[in-house]
């Protein structure tokens, strides 16, 4: 019989992380001699760095002064009437993870990665947008937070509030 792989071994997905965010934001703050400042609601994950780079370079995003990350910058930046916060770069699950993390310990309520992918099935004429409503958990990360499986499903609720929304907009 085959042993299950080390990362499923000994885990409790009800215990509280040794590494909370809160505890690596307050350091990062005392470091950096910081204060404490709440991000925008809304932030993006812009893995490409793109969408930074084309803000950036029109003006329309400015440096973050209270974001404590080591790793990264945040922009924030005005777009329809709302405030919007992105960071870009964000590579690999277990970065994105503790981006997320970070951005919502920091007053972040909603997170967006958006991404470019080539297509292994046409869908259509590009660019277009593709809703991802699960993900293939072969990337390592995932096995910290929820027990095992073959994929990690979106919240169904969310999946078809979403999918309403992109109708409505075409």
């Amino acid at each position: 019989m085959l042993k299950p792989p080390p990362i499923l071994a000994g885990k409790d997905f009800a215990a509280p992380s040794v590494f909370e965010p809160e505890n690596l934001l307050r350091e990062a703050r005392r470091q950096k001699n910081l204060p404490g400042s709440a991000v925008p609601e809304i932030c993006l994950l812009d893995p490409d760095g793109d969408i930074v780079r084309v803000l950036a370079k029109a003006g329309r995003a400015r440096r973050f002064a209270g974001w404590a990350c080591y790793h990264t910058e945040l922009y924030e930046f005005e777009h329809g009437g709302e405030h919007f916060g992105i960071i870009g770069c964000a590579v690999g699950a277990s970065f994105a993870v503790l981006l997320a993390e970070q951005l919502f310990a920091s007053g972040c309520r909603l997170l967006i990665s958006m991404t470019s992918a080539g297509q292994i099935v046409e869908q259509g004429s590009p660019p277009y947008f593709i809703l991802i409503d699960r993900a293939l958990r072969d990337e390592g990360t995932s096995y910290h937070y929820l027990p095992p499986a073959e994929f990690a499903g979106a919240d169904e609720v969310l999946v078809e509030a979403a999918m309403k929304a992109f109708a409505a907009v075409g």
